[in-house]
């Protein structure tokens, strides 16, 4: 018998369920050894996330153990790092084989692969945490220390408890090392933080001691959406309306400069790459990230990240003001910046006023603070740099319903900035938590500028504007939600719009 895995098995449905006391579903991770069991504990009275895998007997943990040790020693990092799961599969079955030949250990082909699976598990992935990393819907993995169960962030179900728990201190500062070792970095006890991306583009965030964090050893990750959420995706999510999409859409063609604020986890990243699908297909985009975030929809695409410095001095290090500086050298039609936070925002906003449009992030709650934000240290930007940008979007954490959502609570056009007193904004979109839907008004400061700008009148603009958010409308409700395909129909558009417009029923 071989071992064999399915790392990616199907993506269930899962029942969005309004009383959480009736929730009880299982579904695979690691096809066929390890199960997501989320239900009601009626004893805790709260949502359980259990990771159900294969049961082995006293006589085959002694016999992983003695295989583990082994196969320390016969470990080939080559084949970690050439990554396909045919080969990593077949380098774990010929070397248990091997080592239980040169052991004299015989066991029955069904405790084989349960072994073989650990052994896999353990050394291939990581740990006991590798189910968590192959859950479609898990967003954030969270450990808090030893003597703690370990929370996740489910993409229906929200927060909830876990089954895996650190009891050894040992264990766990282990478990952290080999984070910073596969993210290819270093944590130790003179440098106890670690902040980096794991292979697969999860953002890992780790500390390594006790007088850091009391309860020991701890990490964060943010796992990594490999393909993004499509526009039309967020429209059934009801996180904004066609006509905020439509908006963004017009706003991006012609090269408007465009901010993403919000708290944490308010979905910023999600929105940034879902407004890069508007891009116009033949344009050159340079994106600039701390850790790697952002996944476009495009070939001409040149994805840059920072780099931290080697031991003592920054010896190494290039971070995203030098990035960025390069940026400006490498012909870019657009620049995305993953998050704004320093001396970086200089160099962005004075491209923005040389004529390269700039998509970014940033950790603010409303357009007054992010405007303190920007006119303070360690930014300082004058009022003149501030005024080429165009528009904000403010991401929110609400709930709907009862439910945890992400919703975009406002767009904000920046009119005039002045030295004193407040900036001068219009807000065409808004979103109402009461009803929970969105108001729009016809009167677009940007707009105007833009026809100005490119010789266009504002019954042209608003006329595009109404029919790109019946189209976005119309591929909602047809349930159009693929990344290739919904790339391919905004490409399209670009080309030829009357065709695409025909094709989806929509009389221009």
């Amino acid at each position: 018998m071989v071992f064999k895995i399915n790392p990616s098995p199907a993506i269930p449905a899962l029942p969005r369920v309004e009383d959480k006391s009736k929730i009880d579903v299982r579904y695979s991770l690691i096809s066929p050894y390890a199960n997501a069991h989320i239900y009601w504990d009626h004893k805790s009275s709260e949502l359980r996330y259990d990771i159900e895998e294969p049961i082995l007997d006293d006589n085959e943990k002694e016999t992983l153990k003695k295989l583990e040790a082994a196969m320390l020693e016969l470990i080939n990092i080559n084949v970690l790092v050439e990554k396909t799961k045919e080969k990593m599969m077949d380098y774990v079955d010929k070397t248990t084989r091997l080592l239980m030949n040169e052991l004299n250990i015989k066991l029955p082909e069904d405790s084989y692969v349960k072994i073989s699976y650990y052994l896999y598990r353990n050394f291939i992935g990581f740990n006991e945490i590798e189910p968590f990393l192959k859950d479609y819907f898990i967003e954030d993995i969270e450990c808090n220390g030893t003597g703690t169960p370990v929370y996740i962030v489910h993409r229906i179900y929200r927060n909830i408890k876990t089954n895996l728990e650190y009891s050894e201190m040992g264990k766990l500062s282990n478990f952290v090392e080999k984070l910073a070792q596969r993210s290819g970095k270093y944590i130790s006890y003179s440098e106890p933080l670690l902040d980096s991306t794991l292979p697969d583009g999860s953002r890992v965030n780790a500390t390594y001691t006790e007088d850091i964090t009391s309860k020991g050893p701890t990490f964060t990750i943010r796992k990594f959406t490999k393909v993004p959420w499509t526009p039309t995706q967020l429209i059934s999510l009801n996180t904004l309306s066609p006509e905020m999409l439509a908006y963004f859409w017009i706003l991006i063609q012609y090269k408007s400069n465009i901010f993403i604020s919000g708290g944490t986890a308010s979905g910023k990243t999600t929105l940034l790459n879902a407004l890069a699908f508007f891009i116009p297909p033949e344009a050159r985009v340079v994106s600039i990230e701390d850790t790697r975030e952002l996944n476009l929809p495009r070939e001409n695409w040149l994805p840059a990240v920072a780099r931290v410095s080697v031991g003592t001095g920054k010896v190494g290090e290039v971070d995203l003001f030098d990035l960025l500086r390069n940026s400006f050298r490498q012909n870019p039609d657009y620049v995305i910046v993953g998050e704004v936070r320093g001396k970086e925002a200089f160099v962005l906003f004075q491209g923005m006023a040389s004529g390269h449009p700039s998509l970014s992030t940033m950790h603010a709650e409303s357009v007054d603070s992010m405007m303190k934000r920007l006119e303070t240290p360690p930014i300082e930007l004058s009022p003149t740099l501030v005024n080429t940008l165009d528009c904000v979007a403010i991401m929110t954490h609400a709930i709907v319903k009862k439910k945890d959502t992400r919703r975009l609570r406002e767009v904000v056009e920046i009119v005039d900035v002045k030295k004193e007193g407040p900036a001068l904004i219009n807000t065409p979109y808004v979103w109402n938590p009461y009803d929970d839907i969105f108001y729009y008004k016809r009167d677009s400061k940007v707009f105007e500028k833009i026809a100005l700008k490119f010789g266009l009148s504002s019954e042209k603009l608003q006329t595009e504007f109404i029919l790109r958010a019946k189209l976005l409308y119309t591929l909602y409700k047809k349930k159009i939600f693929g990344f290739d395909q919904m790339q391919q129909i905004i490409s399209e558009y670009y080309k030829n719009p009357t065709k695409v417009l025909s094709r989806y029923g929509i009389s221009v």
